[in-house]
């Protein structure tokens, strides 16, 4: 009788979930009737490399579990998640210190195989721009900065087009019918992105001052206050509370520096950098705006290639920004970014 066929990888983690701790034939019994025990030890082995499963012991004795990041980083689809109302979703709602302290610390967030892809793509970049002039370099990154500009802008609900961005941000040509304060939200992008360009290792080791810094180029002219907030905020679309109190606020972003400093995957800081910001929601307001332009300085440091971020769903983007507050997982916004920094290594430079 033909195998019925299912996703061996669910079926096998949905069973570790509530067994701890077994065998790969205690598994093979449970799945049985679908697959042969073969299928069964290639896909755990293929879960231990993704990191969602471990092991105790070796040989014959090895057991499997669920890995302790597996939370953090097992995929989780965006629209499955948001068939249920805020409401209804079984969320973390208070901001969760120990994963800053603890789960991120020894986590590795890529695996060896988007490490390859994103490495790979690095390595491009780097051979391309190798060959370009300082002029032709900026050129290029003038186009980048362009970009970055109109998209970070629009997800926070600037109306903007792509075109009239570019006019605006080149020829100083405001758009009709439109704001003063969109228009100064997209110049402060620029503003910022010319100082990191000037100041290439301003976050060589990311601090709490510089942070601060950057945000309060990202909002001047917007009557919003700079420096950590010392009042609440809420967050539309989620029941996640960010902490209120300013003393915890600094704490955690102190804490957040320690770990990305720590860290030295370059891709891993910069992608920490990008939802951990958002998550600690330290200002009142140009936290995402922030997160964009400050993960890009870390990979600008490294000479690593920027993301603009211009081919990204806005919605989507939020949705998987929503996900890493309610659940600390990482997993849709990672394929973002590991979708955006392909992107721009094709298309720019």
């Amino acid at each position: 009788m033909a195998k019925l066929k299912i996703n061996l990888e669910e079926v096998i983690l949905e069973f570790l979930r509530s067994n701890a701790s077994v065998s790969s034939k205690t598994i093979y019994d449970y799945c049985s009737n679908y697959v042969a025990y073969a299928s069964v030890k290639r896909t755990l082995k293929d879960l231990v490399v993704k990191n969602l499963v471990s092991t105790i012991g070796k040989g014959k004795i090895t057991k499997y579990i669920i890995s302790p990041d597996f939370e953090i980083i097992v995929p989780i689809n965006l629209d499955h998640y948001f068939t249920k109302e805020i409401d209804e979703r079984q969320i973390k709602e208070s901001f969760n210190f120990s994963l800053i302290e603890e789960r991120l610390v020894t986590i590795n967030l890529f695996t060896n195989a988007e490490l390859l892809h994103l490495n790979g793509l690095e390595t491009q970049f780097t051979d391309r721009i190798s060959k370009l002039t300082k002029q032709e370099f900026l050129k290029e990154f003038e186009l980048l900065a362009i970009d970055l500009s109109w998209k970070s802008s629009q997800i926070e609900g600037n109306t903007y087009s792509l075109l009239e961005t570019e006019k605006l941000l080149k020829e100083h040509q405001t758009a009709s019918g439109k704001t003063k304060e969109e228009a100064s939200m997209l110049l402060n992008h620029k503003e910022a992105l010319d100082f990191i360009i000037e100041n290439p290792d301003y976050l060589s080791t990311l601090n709490v001052a510089r942070i601060e810094n950057i945000h309060s180029i990202l909002v001047k002219e917007l009557g919003i206050n700079r420096n950590i907030r010392n009042k609440r905020v809420g967050i539309s679309g989620t029941n996640y509370k960010p902490l209120d109190n300013e003393f915890q606020i600094r704490e955690a972003l102190e804490k957040m520096c320690v770990l990305i400093n720590l860290k030295e995957n370059i891709f891993e800081k910069s992608l920490l950098a990008l939802v951990l910001i958002s998550y600690i929601q330290p200002f009142s307001d140009g936290n995402k705006r922030t997160a964009r332009i400050i993960s890009n300085a870390i990979l600008m440091n490294y000479q690593y290639c920027p993301i603009s971020f211009r081919t990204v769903d806005s919605i989507d983007y939020k949705k998987a920004m929503l996900l890493f507050y309610e659940q600390n997982n990482i997993s849709a916004f990672k394929k973002i970014y590991i979708e955006q920094f392909e992107f721009a290594v094709n298309t720019y430079f």
